[in-house]
Parts: structure tokens; sequence; C-alpha cells
């Protein structure tokens, strides 16, 4: 699974501290604090028919992670969906778009760590692109990454920051083994998540998916549990392992930007027949359903 360019971006306009800009001219100072050592935070929001779904949930989620890291400064949620609905309105987007949205904690006077060197900030960076869902329909085959992800105790995962090292390092593994993706384990051996993406077996019918200890809390995640529980569909959060993962008779991972995807090979093994099963087809439809008339108004 490689992205490709998308024409329609070509000319972008790029919404920094309010400022629109063309991707070509766009830049942050090398003494920001994103350059000099990943101290930002991250939300991926999704546009359907000129609505964010989950609008709330997300800037909710990048203000925790903002506040865990001692921000001095963030932004209110209605000046970051002001700010949103600009960069969508200048690039005349008003479905499937995806939009990356960062909160850095702003420009440093002088190169180092330390927080207290931040006498300007944050910094805001609103990118829009026209980008359908990035998985296909057929079915992902995952690799499991020797890297592990860290528990509370190390880097707490429910900080959605923008140090995404390990991530890069796992996805590194999946491409030289030819995957799509990394199942990423915890420091016990547990499922933990991909690199990209929470995941979810169906196994005798039941819906389950990893505790919320080396995984972020994730917002599609939490819908599909709450799609399940509207459904009277069964399903569970519990430690799972690899074994369960082999033996699964379906398997599919969750995201803001590749929505539902089935998994159908994890280390070289099937996952069941092979094909996207029932449940996943079942809780990708009421997903959509979802998506097509729940959000944020965002696009007139």
């Amino acid at each position: 699974m490689l992205q490709t360019f998308n024409e329609k971006n070509r000319d972008l306009l790029i919404n920094i501290n309010g400022e629109l800009i063309h991707r070509d001219q766009a830049g942050i100072s090398p003494f920001d604090s994103a350059v000099q050592g990943g101290d930002a935070v991250w939300e991926g929001l999704r546009v359907y028919n000129g609505r964010v779904f989950k609008l709330t949930e997300h800037l909710e989620r990048l203000r925790s992670s903002a506040k865990a890291l001692a921000f001095a400064e963030i932004p209110s949620n209605n000046h970051m969906t002001e700010e949103i609905k600009k960069t969508l309105a200048a690039n005349d987007m008003r479905d499937a778009a995806h939009i990356r949205l960062t909160l850095t904690r702003g420009v440093k006077i002088t190169s180092g760590m330390d927080p207290r060197l931040n006498r300007s900030g944050p910094t805001l960076i609103v990118l829009a692109e026209h980008k359908a869902p990035v998985y296909g329909t057929t079915g992902l085959s995952l690799v499991t990454a020797n890297i592990r992800r860290f528990p509370p105790d190390c880097l707490d995962p429910k900080i959605h920051h923008c140090n995404l090292i390990q991530s890069i390092l796992a996805k590194i593994e999946a491409n030289t083994a030819g995957a799509d993706d990394a199942l990423m384990l915890d420091k016990q051996g547990f499922v933990a998540e991909t690199n990209a993406t929470h995941v979810f077996i169906v196994t005798d019918g039941v819906v389950e998916t990893s505790r919320l200890v080396a995984c972020p809390e994730g917002i599609t995640r939490d819908t599909v549990l709450s799609l399940c529980r509207k459904h009277k569909i069964p399903c569970a959060e519990r430690d799972i392992s690899l074994t369960e993962v082999y033996r699964a008779h379906e398997m599919f991972c969750t995201g803001t930007m590749g929505e539902l995807a089935a998994v159908t090979t994890v280390d070289g093994r099937t996952i069941a027949d092979g094909d996207p099963g029932p449940m996943t087809m079942r809780l990708s439809t009421l997903y959509r359903e979802l998506t097509a008339h729940e959000g944020v108004r965002v696009v007139d």
C-alpha cells in the first residue's frame, strides 16, 4: 500500500497560524519545537459532504495531548474549527478530503529541549488534502514488527504526539518484508496496533480489540465499539496474542485515514479463507452510513 500523488493537490494552500501559503512556499521556523524535537501533537480528520466526522472528539484529544505535554497555550476548539473552515474554503474542498491538524509548542529563542526556551507559540498547522481512504478493499497484509510499542511508564500512548519514529521503524520492516503495514506488539507480546491503525479480530461472531495500554485512544476504534453495542454485536477489549490473530475468523484495522480495512494475511499466514469477512463488511457499511449523515458542518 503506497500512496501516490494526487494532481488535485498540486496547488494546495497550507494554513500556518492563520496564514494561507502555497504548499511549495509553506514552512515553519527551524527553531520550532516540532523541528527541534518532535514536540507537537496532531490529529487526522476526514471530511464527508461538508462535515468533519467526530470533529469535537478529535479536538478534545488534541487538547488532552497538549495538556499532557504542558503546553503553555492551547487554541480554543472554536478557533481551530474556524481555521479548518478557512483552509477547506480556500482549497475548495467539501468531500473526500483528509486534514492533518498539527499543534506544536511553538518557536524557541535558541536550540534546546527545555520548554522554557519557548517564547512564541503555539504553532497551528492545518494541512488539508484531496484524499480518499488510503486502503484497498481486497485485504491488507501485515508482518509482525520487531520493535515494540511503549507502555505508559515509558511514553504514554494517550499522548497523540508527533514523534513517530517507532511507527516509521516498524513501517520500514513492513516495506522490507513486502507487507502493507506492520503489526506491533506490546512489551508482554500482546497485540497493540499496527504502525498506523488499531486492530480488531473476529472469532465466533465476537469483535475484539486490544486494551488501551500500548495503543492510543482511537476515535474510529471507539466508533466501531459503539456501533457494536448499538447493534447488539458482541464485543470486548482484552489482551490478544499472535496465536489468536492467526486463528481468527476475521481481522480488520481502523483509522481516520483508512476507515475500516480488512486484513487477510499476517506473517504470511492467511486469515480464515483470505477474503474480507462478513462482520468486517457489516461494520464497514454501518460506519459509512454513520459518516454519511453525522459530523460538524464546516463547508456550506
